[in-house]
């Protein structure tokens, strides 16, 4: 038996008609119900997205994927042109006149460039292009705290489609104005580049707030782990533009993918709601009014008939504080373990196709497409551990034990990977050992810390937490990408490939405690001896 402590009238007439500027928190506790066997309140499962999923729950799927796929796409309009960048910047690239052993093809324009450059060496382009990647990790990571607590606070689409918005403008003055204008100073690509990391850093709590709120534990692993493909669909589509329009200029690149990130703010602006219940006119609300109807019917036609004690009384959900949300179980482990791990799967975001033009003498166009099988494999990777993860119902034995393949992997893709073939499929390779725990960490766990018991479902602390591991996570990745070209000039690109197998074992020994409990605890239920 369940008691309302509102007019079930009252209700019906919400359905669908959501005013509520805060995102309809007082409509979710007014759905609120009492289990009369353990006391404990909870939304009806229409409310709180647990029922079957409907035709709403894929378009905000689908929107929130694309979403966070185009913010990915827009950094590889940088990570794709850095060879490109690097002849424009320099006199003439790798390439010098006064180096015999090199054949060089020297445009007349560049004669002109030799007087009008920023660096005088390709090595000092390409300490500043990592100490952009740096700048850009650093005030990403930095404004993920932020924007993880923001988004808590206000309408979460809002703050999604103003940092997609920012984020569109910073890099088309980056790449185009800069090109068309000729003004091209150090100091305004930082600044500019600061200013994208801090707009990007806005989108990726905010979507998984809004997923959180659509999608219950139902198949979570395999839902958040297909779904948190959007980074690495993200880097595919941004590659594969690139490669198309790279002969019409670098700049093309730039305005291109600036465009695609504007036009998918606009649409997220006006056709994406925030919960089930926050349908504002856009389709029909998901709340199922045969659930309410059923109350009528049973007699419960006033909430004097059936009153709610006051031991049973609900409390307005209040956001979780910063420093309360890094005592939650879990969270500081794997803040710690997505330092590493986003170092390593960042390193090779920025770093692979320069790689293979630098190392491997391979074309830019060849570079970028090889490129995207990381992606693609990072994607099959996040999708075939979230089902293992659920089949298991344990998320730690599948993302450390996937980590630890993933070493002897690196190692043997430095050591083989020097032949179009061989690199193809060591590069799906990596990104199924790398990219799928960095998929399943970065939503289905963070999901799963963000739900903890502790919270007693509270739902107000789901960007904070995603915020602090993916903004943890950033900062590693802003140390790395430093670390990465500092030791590629010192040292060569072997040891940079040691540099990140250290880091992905360093992430497995994080999460070695509950590795070990999560396969002891594995064992005990599985095996009879």
């Amino acid at each position: 038996m369940t008691s309302w402590n509102v007019e079930h009238k009252t209700l019906l007439n919400d359905v669908g008609h959501s005013s509520d500027e805060s995102g309809c928190g007082e409509q979710y506790q007014a759905r609120l119900s009492a289990d009369s066997k353990g006391g404990k309140h909870k939304a009806p499962s229409a409310i709180r997205g647990d029922s079957q999923w409907t035709l709403h729950h894929a378009v905000v799927f689908v929107l929130t994927f694309v979403s966070f796929m185009l913010v990915h796409a827009a950094r590889k309009a940088f990570s794709n042109v850095k060879s490109t960048l690097q002849r424009e910047w320099t006199a003439f690239g790798n390439c010098r006149p006064e180096n015999s052993s090199m054949f060089c093809h020297v445009e007349p324009g560049e004669l002109w460039r030799k007087d009008h450059v920023l660096f005088e060496s390709s090595a000092d382009a390409e300490l500043f292009m990592g100490s952009l990647d740096t700048i850009f990790m650093i005030f990403y990571g930095a404004g993920l705290f932020l924007s993880g607590f923001l988004g808590d606070r206000l309408p979460l689409v809002w703050v999604l489609s103003v940092g997609m918005c920012t984020s569109a403008v910073a890099t088309f003055l980056f790449g185009c104005v800069t090109e068309w204008s000729g003004y091209q100073q150090r100091w305004f690509y930082a600044s500019l580049w600061a200013i994208n990391g801090l707009a990007q850093s806005a989108c990726w709590p905010s979507i998984v707030a809004i997923m959180a709120n659509w999608f219950g534990k139902k198949g979570r692993g395999f839902v958040f782990g297909l779904w948190s493909a959007n980074a690495s669909s993200g880097n595919v589509l941004g590659a594969l533009l690139v490669s198309a329009v790279l002969d019409f200029g670098y700049d093309t690149a730039f305005l291109v993918l600036s465009a695609v990130l504007l036009a998918g703010s606009i649409v997220n602006l006006f056709c994406l709601s925030e919960k089930p219940c926050e349908s504002r006119g856009r389709f029909p609300a998901p709340v199922e009014v045969s659930e309410l109807r059923n109350i009528e019917r049973n007699g419960y036609s006033s909430p004097s008939n059936r009153p709610m004690p006051a031991s049973q009384s609900i409390d307005i959900e209040q956001p979780v504080g910063f420093i309360e949300a890094w005592r939650i179980p879990g969270v500081l482990v794997y803040s710690l373990a997505y330092a590493c791990l986003k170092l390593v799967t960042y390193s090779l975001f920025f770093w692979l196709p320069f790689y293979l033009t630098d190392s491997l003498h391979w074309s830019r166009l060849l570079s970028s497409k090889l490129s995207t099988l990381f992606d693609v494999g990072a994607i099959v990777g996040g999708t075939v551990g979230g089902i293992v993860s659920d089949w298991l119902g344990y998320r730690s034995p599948v993302f450390s034990g996937m980590l630890l393949v993933a070493v002897p992997v690196l190692f043997i893709y430095r050591q083989f990977g020097t032949t179009v073939v061989a690199n193809s499929i060591l590069m799906f390779a990596i990104g199924f050992w790398i990219g799928g725990p960095a998929n399943l960490l970065s939503a289905a766990i963070t999901i799963d810390i963000g739900e903890n018991e502790k919270l007693k479902g509270n739902t107000k602390a789901l960007a904070t937490v995603a915020g602090i591991i993916d903004g943890t996570g950033s900062v590693g990745a802003a140390i790395g990408q430093y670390l990465v070209s500092l030791i590629e000039t010192q040292s060569g690109w072997q040891n940079v490939i040691y540099f990140l197998m250290s880091m992905l074992f360093m992430a497995t020994m994080c999460t070695s405690r509950l590795f070990l409990k999560e396969c002891l605890e594995l064992r005990r239920k599985h095996c009879r001896w």
